[in-house]
C-alpha cells in the first residue's frame, strides 16, 4: 500500500486536522508526539480493494498510514484525546483535537468506516464460499463421469472381444492408466482454470459495486464540485467588485500622488522662505539695535512734540488775544474814521465858508 494515496484510486471522505502521538514501544504507556503542530487527518477509501485507511502526513513524512478492519475500536480517553490500536503496524496511535466536537465527528466517522470495512469483509467471505460450493461440486461431478467412461469403456471391450491375452489386456491397462492421467490433469486443469473464472468472476463483481459505490462518489463529487463552482462565480463577483474598488483607490492614489507632488513643491518653496527668513533672522539683532535707537529718537520727538504743543497752545492763546485786540483796534479805528469824516466835513465846510467869505470880500 503506498504511503500517499493516487488520486485515481483513493479519495478523501473525510479531512480534519489533530495532533498526532504515538505508544512509546519501550513503555507502552507514555505518547510520543509524532507532529510538532496539529496536522491533516484523513480518511481515505480504495474503491479497487474495497477498504478504508486513515492518512496523516507532515511535510514529506508519514505519520499515520493505519488501515481500517473491523476488529478496531476508537476509544475516547478525555473529551479532546483519542485513540485505535493497529495489530499491523505494530502500535497505537493517539489524536489530540482542538474542541470535542471534532473529536466527537471523527469518532462517528470511525465507527462508520469501520461498519463499512466489516460489510465488505462479509460479502468478500460470502463470494469465497460460494465459489469454493461450485468449485467442490464441479469436482465431484467431472472425476465421476470420467471413471464412468472408463469403466463402462473397458467392460466393452471385455464384453467385445470375451477374454483377450494378457499381453492385450496389459497394454489395454496402461493406455487406461495413461488415458486415466490425462484425465486427472485435465480435471485439475479445469478446476484450476474454473476457480480461475470464479475467481476473476468475484473480482469483476466487486468491481462492480465498486463501479456503482464510486458512480454515487461521483455523483457527491459533482454536487460539491458543482457548489463549488458557484461559490467559485460568486467568489469571481466579488473579486470583480473588489477590482473595481482596486482601480478606484488606485485613481485616488493617484490624485494623491500628484497632491503629495505639489505638497513637496510647496514644502520646497517653504524651506526657500525660510531659509531666507533665517539669514533675515541673522539682521534681527541690527535691526533691534537700530529700532531701539529710533525708539529713543521717536522718545526724544515726543517730547519735542510735547514742547512744541504746548507753545502751538500758547500761540493760539496769543493769536486769540491778537484777534480780540484786533477787533478792539478796528472798533476803534471805525470810530475814530467817523470822527475823522466828521471832522473833515466840518473842515470842508468851513473851507467853503471862508472860500465865501473870501469873494465877497
Amino acid at each position: 500500500i503506498s504511503p500517499v494515496p493516487p488520486y485515481s484510486r483513493e479519495q478523501p471522505i473525510f479531512t480534519t486536522r489533530a495532533h498526532v502521538f504515538q505508544i512509546d514501544p519501550s513503555t507502552k504507556k507514555n505518547w510520543v508526539p509524532a507532529s510538532k503542530q496539529a496536522v491533516t487527518v484523513s480518511y481515505f477509501y480504495d474503491s479497487t480493494r474495497n477498504s478504508y485507511r486513515i492518512i496523516s502526513v507532515d511535510g514529506a513524512k508519514v505519520i499515520i498510514n493505519s488501515t481500517i478492519t473491523p476488529n478496531m475500536t476508537f476509544t475516547k480517553t478525555s473529551q479532546k484525546f483519542g485513540q485505535w490500536a493497529d495489530s499491523r503496524a505494530n502500535t497505537v496511535f493517539g489524536l489530540g483535537f482542538p474542541s470535542e466536537q471534532q473529536l466527537t465527528k471523527f469518532a462517528e466517522k470511525f465507527q462508520e468506516v469501520k461498519e463499512a470495512a466489516k460489510l465488505a469483509r462479509d460479502r468478500s467471505q460470502e463470494k469465497i464460499e460460494t465459489s469454493s460450493n461450485h468449485s467442490q461440486e464441479s469436482g465431484r461431478e467431472t472425476p465421476s463421469s470420467t471413471r464412468a467412461s472408463s469403466v463402462n469403456g473397458t467392460d466393452d471391450e471385455k464384453a467385445s472381444h470375451g477374454g483377450p491375452a494378457e499381453a492385450h489386456l496389459k497394454s489395454e491397462n496402461d493406455k487406461l492408466k495413461i488415458a486415466l492421467a490425462q484425465s486427472s490433469s485435465n480435471v485439475k486443469k479445469w478446476e484450476t482454470e474454473l476457480q480461475t473464472l470464479r475467481e476473476s468472476n468475484a473480482r469483476l463483481s466487486t468491481a462492480l459495486q465498486e463501479s456503482a459505490a464510486s458512480i454515487e462518489h461521483w455523483k457527491k463529487q459533482f454536487s460539491a464540485c458543482k457548489e463549488e463552482n458557484d461559490q467559485l462565480r460568486s467568489k469571481i463577483e466579488e473579486l470583480e467588485e473588489q477590482c473595481n474598488e482596486i482601480n478606484k483607490e488606485k485613481e485616488r492614489n493617484a490624485q494623491l500622488s500628484r497632491r503629495l507632488q505639489e505638497l513637496e513643491t510647496e514644502l520646497q518653496d517653504k524651506e526657500l522662505e525660510l531659509e531666507e527668513l533665517r539669514k533675515q533672522g541673522e539682521i534681527i539683532p541690527e535691526l533691534m539695535s537700530e529700532c531701539e535707537s529710533v525708539s529713543e529718537q521717536l522718545q526724544a520727538a515726543e517730547k519735542k512734540n510735547k514742547d512744541l504743543e504746548e507753545k502751538v497752545r500758547t500761540l493760539r492763546t496769543e493769536v486769540e488775544e491778537s484777534k480780540h485786540r484786533q477787533t478792539n483796534l478796528k472798533t476803534e479805528l471805525k470810530n475814530f474814521l467817523d470822527v475823522l469824516d466828521g471832522k473833515i466835513d466840518e473842515l470842508h465846510d468851513f473851507r467853503q465858508g471862508l472860500s465865501k467869505l473870501g469873494v465877497d470880500n
